[in-house]
């Protein structure tokens, strides 16, 4: 919990930061996004990889910390390249740096069933999702406060920090046996997330639901710092419209802790459903008024990302579990970089449009899951061992 929560604290400032530092050093949103969307894009391509590494290692603990050594060094440099070499190269920087990210989501995420019992996985899986809630919140307000007191640069440094002193947490995880299917050809095990992930009709459905949802998110995350210079004064406080939407993340996992929901997947819809109408909300409202529709938005990201990882437990055979962890991860994060990509090309055009946009891309999520019928939801449930290939 300690290793989890300070490395996705850290990335969860490192999105402010980055978009702050773009904004502050060109004047100009899009560099902010571009920056942004260079980080997240490229875990889709890394998270199979890496966790391909980490279900063969016989050291995953050695796997995850190097993984969030490489993150946090990736991310100084990001900081110490921008405005002194040209943007083209540093979002190519952006994107190495991105290729270790999935470190910091499904890397953690996948070593929890090694930790707890079968029986006490749905309370950790609500504990677990809190620390993403507790890092929501934090982070942008840190981004936030040293951006505003000590300059943008200062932020990006701090959420890199932030992620290397979870270093030694990862190094105390207990080492795990390799799986029989070492051996099997890269361009196999590459495959086998996906696989899975397709084979098992609850898992995909969750699956694309939220990746397509995650493209909105990544549009309201984008706007943001415009909606703070228009709306409450400055650049600066649109961390805080982020903060406010983990407070309600927080509030939201902290019931679902102590009451684990029987039906998660009906929670994935209900949650995506609860975003759009915030987001909707969040283009029309007047001043400090988007504070408190922004924040409903975390009422419904919080509890979305619980029913998911709920229904990803339950679904991922213990063999491949980290690959399926890591690529569905990615592909969430692939999602988010769309939609920040999206929204650079939007948000200088009119805000309003793109938190518009990004409320019809919720319903469009909630539109793929009443679209892919799964049968019974739990049907993989009967034969938990199954490993598809």
């Amino acid at each position: 919990m300690a290793g989890a929560s300070a490395a996705r604290m850290g990335d969860e400032t490192s999105g402010p930061a980055l978009l702050l530092l773009g904004f502050a050093v060109t004047g100009s949103a899009g560099a902010g996004s571009a920056l942004l969307a260079g980080v997240t894009i490229a875990a889709a391509a890394g998270g199979p990889l890496f966790g391909v590494v980490l279900d063969r290692s016989p050291r995953p603990e050695r796997v995850l910390a190097g993984a969030l050594a490489a993150y946090a060094a990736g991310i100084i440099a990001i900081q110490v390249s921008t405005g002194r070499l040209p943007l083209p190269l540093v979002v190519c920087l952006a994107v190495v740096t991105g290729l270790f990210g999935p470190a910091v989501a499904g890397g953690w995420t996948s070593q929890l069933p090694r930790l707890v019992s079968r029986d006490a996985l749905a309370r950790c899986s609500a504990l677990d999702a809190m620390t993403f809630g507790m890092a929501s919140l934090a982070g942008p307000a840190i981004a936030a406060v040293i951006a505003a007191w000590l300059g943008a640069r200062l932020a990006v440094a701090v959420s890199a920090a932030l992620v290397a002193l979870a270093v030694p947490a990862a190094f105390s995880l207990a080492p795990a046996p390799v799986s029989s299917a070492s051996k099997e050809r890269l361009r196999r095990l590459l495959a086998g997330g996906v696989t899975v992930i397709l084979a098992r009709p609850a898992l995909r459905r969750a699956t694309v639901t939220s990746v397509v949802s995650y493209l909105g998110i990544g549009m309201l995350l984008v706007c943001c710092p415009v909606l703070g210079e228009q709306r409450l004064g400055a650049a600066s406080r649109g961390a805080l419209l982020i903060s406010a939407a983990a407070v309600a993340s927080l509030i939201a996992n902290s019931v679902l802790a102590r009451w684990p929901p029987r039906r998660p997947d009906t929670l994935v819809l209900a949650s995506t459903l609860l975003l759009c109408v915030s987001m909707a909300a969040a283009a029309v409202v007047p001043g400090w008024l988007t504070m408190l529709a922004v924040g409903f938005s975390g009422a419904g990201e919080g509890p979305q990302l619980t029913g998911l990882l709920a229904v990803r437990h339950r679904e991922s055979p213990p063999a491949m579990r980290g690959q399926v962890f890591t690529t569905a991860a990615s592909l969430k994060i692939g999602g988010l970089a769309a939609g920040t990509a999206l929204a650079g090309l939007l948000v200088s055009r009119s805000v309003t449009i793109c938190l518009l946009t990004a409320a019809g891309i919720q319903l469009a999520a909630a539109a793929a899951y009443l679209s892919m019928r799964t049968g019974k939801a739990a049907s993989s449930e009967r034969n938990p061992s199954m490993v598809v290939s």
